[in-house]
């Protein structure tokens, strides 16, 4: 196992998942460093799709609330690197906020602050259209210099094989994946295929036996035995 974390932690929940999902990962990980050092950003669904329905503004109001909870942990640890911890279609958000650039009218500037980003099962690469407002957005505008300032680890997990000839998991895992990437017969964690995760100039890691979705009695990423697998890269 490698070196526990030492530096404040600010977990920002996936694409239509809210913050009381993550409290679990919360407790879990204060297993390794004082509850104090963690933070999750408080989301709900509606932030997400928006009221009146806008999903295409959906980055923007997580970025905010990200850079709120990001000034909070700035203020409570002014000496220290953040390390942002993002499921899913949350690290997409993360790293549109880090590349300083403006996004559909706006820009942060509090990227210095955050040195790690860890992010579960992120699809860096998608068909879907949502998602790729925020894929593009970061192929456009990411350069190798990005990770001298902020090291990147994308994880995912490689437990489901898709296919459409097998059982009804097998079969849904195709559904999900061929919507990310076009093609299901791949291995993934069960809703996004492995290699959709993988990010040109990022630590790109692949585990076994976790899944997805922070649903109750899965061992998902945000789990005890999700952590397990993962924590040495932060």
């Amino acid at each position: 196992m490698m070196q526990a974390p030492r530096n404040p932690v600010v977990i920002l929940p996936g694409v239509l998942f809210w913050d009381q999902l993550y409290t679990g990962m919360k407790k879990a990980l204060s297993a390794y460093l004082p509850e104090s050092m963690i933070e999750i950003v408080p989301i709900t669904i509606v932030d997400w799709t928006g009221f009146p329905p806008s999903p295409e503004r959906s980055t923007n109001r997580v970025m905010a609330a990200l850079d709120r909870t990001l000034a909070v942990m700035q203020k409570r640890f002014p000496d220290e690197k953040i390390t942002i911890v993002a499921h899913s279609g949350g690290g997409t958000v993360a790293l549109v906020y880090l590349l300083e650039q403006e996004f559909q009218g706006d820009v942060y500037h509090r990227g210095s602050s955050v040195g790690r980003l860890v992010a579960l099962g992120t699809p860096f690469e998608t068909i879907e259209h949502f998602a790729k407002i925020k894929t593009d957005f970061i192929n456009t505008h990411l350069t190798p210099g990005f990770f001298n300032r902020c090291s990147v680890v994308s994880i995912v997990s490689d437990k489901y094989t898709g296919a459409l000839d097998k059982g009804i998991v097998e079969r849904m895992c195709y559904m999900f994946y061929k919507n990310v990437s076009g093609r299901g017969n791949i291995a993934g964690d069960g809703i996004v295929p492995v290699k959709s995760c993988f990010l040109k100039g990022a630590e790109n890691v692949t585990i076994s036996g976790v899944e997805h979705l922070p649903t109750p009695h899965t061992r998902w990423y945000g789990t005890q035995e999700g952590i397990e697998q993962w924590i040495g890269w932060m």
